[in-house]
């Protein structure tokens, strides 16, 4: 089997994720290629060092543009604080390599078509890691939206809500400054559900009215000095959409959401019946037919099993239940079989430059406060 020589930039939450699911990948899925895991960068030698033997590269290097240049590296895989997308994606594009990103894609919807336009003329292939679509019940609730069966789409409701910075006492980090991380909240959970949205519907927003609100506007300085901080981009967000179908809905995102750990989930109604999912209940797909005696008319709940999309690739018994990993393992899959044959990969470069067009027409909206055009 051909390598595919894997350079990962950054080993946090989610570096260590990705490295996860490039060991995992072949184990579950028949590959047309071996994801590789060839060199690691992080900020110094030392923790690059310290992390290619924990998370098993091969090499390790503190400087991530002599990763991106490295002839041995085929696809460069980003996961670095936002602020430092744009820079690394550019360089890997320019040494002609294929490049893998966490989202959202930039700070701004100008960058990310910069990026978008630099990858179109290289004609590398770019994924970036919008991972929920990829849950077995998420793709179940698209191919019952796309048979019909639930009628034509009359409402969408989406929502992504954490309480990863609900604590006041949590200092200032890279998510809380416009220069690190654009947008707050909308950027950095509320990409998911408007990538999201789209993705289900088979629509896209056209036209979006939002507000944002920064419910903790100061936050220890991280030196440990006792002083305190502006925070620069919104705690969390909501926003009427219209989409060109004719749907329409809303979303709201939060990071200071107490008690929601993994809360994003929609609810989607259609003429004919309505799919309801949370993502904390991962293996369960609601679903409501309008048929049959109104007495004998409700919910049921599905749950995943071998039949429905993946799943079997990682266990043969229904109710077994996938994780938060495993969505990742199938996003490396997708990830080796589009490089390989040349395939389109999803959501790609210029897909995720659609989630920031709607991140900054909503940020716009909120600021003028009038309906502005994706």
């Amino acid at each position: 089997m051909q390598p595919l020589n894997i350079g990962l930039i950054g080993t946090g939450f989610m570096g260590k994720a990705h490295a996860i699911a490039l060991k995992a990948a072949p184990t579950v899925f028949n590959l047309p290629a071996m994801p590789v895991c060839d060199l690691l960068a992080e900020v110094d030698d030392d923790l690059a060092a310290r992390k290619a033997r924990e998370l098993g590269f091969a090499r390790a290097t503190g400087d991530w543009k002599a990763l991106v240049t490295d002839p041995q590296v085929d696809v460069v895989d980003i996961c670095a604080p936002n602020f430092l997308h744009k820079e690394m994606a550019l360089a890997a594009i320019a040494a002609d390599k294929h490049v893998y990103a966490e989202k959202p894609l930039a700070l701004s919807s100008a960058d990310a078509q910069e990026m978008v336009e630099a990858a179109e003329r290289a004609g590398v292939k770019t994924l970036v890691g919008f991972n929920y679509i990829r849950n077995s019940a998420t793709q179940l609730a698209r191919e019952i939206i796309a048979s019909g069966e639930i009628g034509e789409l009359i409402h969408f409701r989406g929502r992504h809500n954490e309480d990863y910075m609900s604590d006041p006492a949590r200092p200032l980090d890279w998510h809380t400054q416009r220069v690190t991380a654009g947008a707050g909240a909308l950027g950095d959970v509320g990409s998911h559900i408007l990538n999201m949205a789209e993705y289900l519907t088979g629509q896209r927003i056209s036209e979006v009215f939002g507000q944002l609100q920064t419910v903790i506007p100061r936050r220890p300085l991280p030196d440990g000095s006792g002083g305190m901080g502006e925070v620069e981009n919104d705690d969390q967000a909501q926003a009427l959409l219209r989409f060109d179908g004719g749907l329409i809905g809303n979303i709201e995102t939060s990071r200071v959401a107490t008690g929601r750990k993994m809360g994003l989930a929609y609810t989607i109604t259609g003429t004919k019946g309505s799919i309801i999912f949370d993502q904390e209940r991962m293996s369960e797909l609601q679903l409501y037919k309008q048929e049959g005696p109104e007495g004998r008319r409700g919910f049921s709940m599905l749950l995943v099993g071998p039949e429905h999309p993946d799943y079997a690739a990682f266990s043969p018994a229904p109710g077994h239940g996938l994780g938060y990993n495993d969505q990742k393992i199938i996003e490396i899959r997708d990830l080796v079989e589009g490089i390989v044959g040349n395939k389109p990969l999803y959501p790609d470069f210029h897909e995720a430059w659609r989630v920031n067009r709607m991140i900054d027409a909503i940020e716009l909206s909120h600021a003028e406060g009038t309906w502005m055009k994706v």
